[in-house]
């Protein structure tokens, strides 16, 4: 049987054959490491075709926490973890973070933003920051933890928990997000080559050779892309040289760094710094027009930088304000993920990606804190706001700077490079995107995924056309920011939904700090830039929409489904039976069905002479027909001794609370030829808005290739005492009861497309007391209440009209009495009808069709 309810269906996902472990011990070690051992007994009824579906499931559940990801190259949708995950936690995961959250801030903007917003809200705006930051960490880690974690970073992390629609867009978005980034680290990177050694450079003496700029500044993007192309050539040796390039940075960096602190506490003495760029200071007093000083760790200093005094950037010559030195604070910060970019090199990703990412916020924090301090305490404010190279002049050795610039913006900028083709590669392997990202797959021999790094190049050099890092910088930070959001949303959606398998080791989290950080990235994302964040999450849902539409079939699992159950399982205990009233009543139809080809099948037979359930092996057979025809149902099987034994079975357990059937339809009993009425089908096509019925040739032989239509001759199923005792339990049920008959011969398409008008006739008669039935008659009422229902399909309420047609014995004056009563009948219910007087029927007409 099929049991039809008014409930919009939703996507289902296949369910795939797949070989399974064979032993318990063997199931966890494949839960432990991602991969499947081989089964020797293929006659094991875990993985035979006879394995029902819950079966399966059951299964699936154990091995919930190893996260799969098909392989493109193979079909193979269990591949197992590849031997070249060498890295560890400090060269995978806390030196690509620390590098990244360093970037352009360490050496070139942070005495920018303690000149403009003073020592107090410079560090109100960075614990803001680091706020926010560390609640979408809290989450990374949460979800990292909670099972193996493979190539991809944070699209699969995303995509495994919110499913294929949500994951496949935002991993889109955070592709995107480090094209950008890696563009503006690029270009950062050589900003400040040409400060240092191009025109008035810092490091080019009086009369010295330089480099050459054009006023179209096509030098510029000459020396950006062979920055880039050095980028290129480390990426393409592979994640390991990467790493092991990353170390060097580091250190590089890290030495750089104490050479700052060394330098304030060494120089105490006052100085006047000359500015090779003098024409370009702000000239909002003398002072400033003429000299900057510093002026070592000194208390007046501090006093004269503790408050905000925002004025203009002496490059741009634009007004700052509070949100403007934020947005250039945050977007320099915005590197958290780059270790879970990493995840596909990862010995351990569920223990590096938590230990090194939290490690790598909390040391950039302390630097920033340190170093902001420092700063604020021992320059004039002068010398913070017209020299964005100041650290050069007050160091002990001026290229210590410069070479820290060059470290942490070219790491910064190696980190997305590799990370944007790792996300490729992913978004490919999982086919999300059709044969478009299929050449993405291709993978070295060490499995570096070659073809994903050259296209991340080609669409950086692109970005590097826009020339200018204060342009490329907002749209990279809100890319990134939806990406946290969508992290945290990820997170909450998982805790919300109490999903039995989200068990993550790291557990220092709640919904709290997932609504924190989700809220936080989001509001920093329109604070950052409006119409990019509009332009994002515009993109982002027309590709959600793409998507869905699509129907990717996965294995992933959705959290969809977790949160769908959630609500459903509340609001059906909400929906009290006792408290349904007939203003609201509404058919739960429990329509029995032998197959799709025959009507009124239960499998008969004792689940004793089985080894196994007999009906669940045709579930998926059910469940494949209701998603061809694309309705509204669901399928409920049983096994009993007889038909009407399993008819009470089914019309006492189907449903759930509120929601049980409360109408039985059965086909009607006669001696007529039984026809294959699904050879050519009506078939529901969706649109965007709406849906539309085609004709559509189904496959319904290979679905049930075991229950073949029945001959003319053969023998029914049932005898006419058993169908008429099926219609007597299901009325001592108290269910009602419709009977169909030549709804084959019914062709809606030729009413739809039709100009002419069609009638539904209602004859409000009850049969069981025809002559003493009075309209009020709750057998009438049922039928006119469905007649209206179907009046209220929008393709049936345009092209067809209801006709209650009215049986009496009387054509005179109580003919015309019991007409006015109807009349006022449907007015009272407020049911349209033709003009009842045109449809008054005596009883001679109903016998004669009784008799048929």
């Amino acid at each position: 049987m099929i049991e039809y309810v008014s409930r919009k269906k939703s996507h289902r996902q296949t369910i795939h054959e797949r070989k399974l472990p064979s032993t318990p011990m063997q199931r966890m070690n494949s839960s432990t490491t991602g991969s499947f051992n081989e089964v020797d007994d293929e006659h094991s009824p875990l993985v035979s075709g006879q394995s029902s579906p819950r079966t399966r499931l059951v299964w699936q559940m154990s091995q919930s926490n190893a996260y799969l990801i098909p392989d493109a190259n193979d079909g193979n949708p269990a591949r197992p973890r590849s031997s070249n995950r060498t890295l560890g936690t400090f060269a995978g995961v806390f030196c690509p973070v620390a590098l990244s959250m360093f970037s352009t801030l360490l050496f070139l903007r942070a005495g920018f933003v303690v000149g403009q917003a003073g020592i107090l809200e410079i560090m109100l705006q960075l614990v803001l920051a680091y706020f926010i930051l560390m609640m979408t960490v809290l989450s990374i880690c949460a979800i990292s933890t909670n099972g193996a974690v493979e190539g991809g970073g944070a699209y699969y992390m995303i995509s495994r928990a919110l499913g294929p629609e949500f994951g496949g867009s935002i991993g889109f978005l955070f592709f995107v997000a480090n094209i950008l980034a890696c563009g503006l680290y690029v270009t950062g990177f050589v900003e400040a080559v040409l400060d240092s050694f191009g025109p008035k450079g810092s490091m080019i003496s009086d009369g010295g050779a330089y480099l050459p700029l054009d006023d179209k500044e096509w030098y510029k993007y000459l020396y950006s892309s062979v920055v880039l192309f050095f980028c290129l050539a480390i990426c393409m040796i592979g994640g390991s040289m990467f790493a092991k390039t990353l170390i060097v940075i580091f250190m590089i960096t890290v030495v750089c760094t104490l050479s700052v602190y060394i330098s304030i506490f060494a120089k105490s003495e006052r100085k006047l710094i000359q500015n090779p760029r003098i024409d370009m200071l702000d000239k909002r007093n003398e002072s400033c027009a003429n000299h900057t000083f510093y002026t070592g760790l000194s208390g007046t200093t501090f006093k004269d930088n503790f408050y905000e005094q925002y004025g203009r950037d002496y490059i741009t010559h634009d007004k700052m304000d509070f949100a403007t030195v934020f947005s250039i604070l945050f977007s320099s910060v915005t590197g958290i993920l780059n270790g879970a970019n990493m995840s596909g090199e990862l010995k351990d990703p569920s223990k590096a990606i938590p230990k090194g990412t939290l490690s790598a916020v909390t040391f950039t924090f302390g630097t920033y804190f340190i170093l902001m301090v420092l700063v604020g305490a021992s320059c004039d404010r002068c010398l913070l706001l017209n020299d964005y190279l100041f650290l050069q002049s007050i160091n002990l050795w001026k290229p210590f700077i410069l070479i820290g610039i060059f470290a942490a913006t070219l790491s910064a900028a190696l980190g997305n490079l590799i990370g944007a083709s790792r996300i490729l590669q992913a978004l490919a392997n999982d086919e999300l995107f059709w044969f478009v990202l299929r050449p993405a797959t291709k993978v070295t021999r060490g499995g570096n995924p070659y073809i994903a790094v050259l296209i991340s190049w080609f669409l950086v050099q692109i970005v590097l056309l826009v020339g200018s890092l204060n342009a490329i910088a907002p749209a990279a930070s809100v890319f990134f920011l939806l990406s946290y959001a969508a992290v945290n949303l990820a997170c909450l959606a998982l805790e919300l939904a109490s999903a039995p398998n989200f068990r993550p080791t790291f557990n220092i989290f709640t919904w709290h700090t997932c609504v924190l950080g989700m809220i936080g990235s989001m509001v920093m994302c329109f604070l950052v830039s409006p119409m990019y964040s509009s332009i994002a999450i515009i993109a982002m849902l027309l590709l959600v929409i793409l998507l869905h539409f699509k129907s990717v079939p996965s294995e992933w699992g959705s959290i969809s489904q977790a949160l769908i159950f959630h609500q459903v399982r509340k609001y059906l205990l909400m929906l009290d039976p006792r408290k349904a009233h007939i203003k609201y009543w509404r058919p739960q139809i429990l329509l029995m069905v032998a197959h799709p080809r025959q009507a009124c099948h239960v499998k008969i037979g004792s689940l004793d002479k089985f080894d196994y359930d007999p009906v669940q092996t045709e579930y998926p057979q059910w469940m494949s027909l209701i998603d061809k025809l694309k309705v509204k149902a669901f399928a409920e099987l049983t096994l009993a001794n007889t038909v009407s034994e399993g008819l009470a079975h089914l019309i006492r357990l189907s449903g759930l609370g509120g929601m049980k059937p409360n109408t039985v339809c059965l086909g009607f009993y006669d001696d007529s030829k039984p026809v294959d009425s699904l050879v050519k089908c009506m078939r529901r096509k969706r649109r965007f808005f709406s849906s539309e019925e085609i004709n559509s040739s189904n496959d319904v032989d290979m679905m049930f290739d075991n229950l073949p239509i029945r001959s003319e001759r053969s023998h029914k199923h049932q005898s006419p005492s058993d169908y008429v005792k099926m219609i007597y339990d299901s009325l001592k049920l108290q269910k009602n009861v419709c009977i169909c008959r030549h709804f084959n011969q019914l062709d809606k398409s030729i009413i739809l497309k039709s100009t002419t008008e069609y009638y539904i006739d209602v004859w409000p008669l009850n049969l069981f007391r025809p002559y003493t039935a009075s309209i009020f008659d709750d057998t009438c009422l049922f039928m006119l209440q469905l007649a209206c229902i179907l009046d209220m399909v929008p393709g049936w309420k345009s092209k067809t009209y209801l006709r209650v047609m009215l049986c009496t014995n009387n054509e005179g004056v109580a003919g015309k009495n019991v007409e006015t009563k109807l009349d006022k009948v449907l007015k009272t219910f407020r049911i349209p009808s033709k003009n009842p007087a045109d449809f008054l029927r005596p009883w001679r007409i109903i016998q004669r069709l009784i008799r048929r």
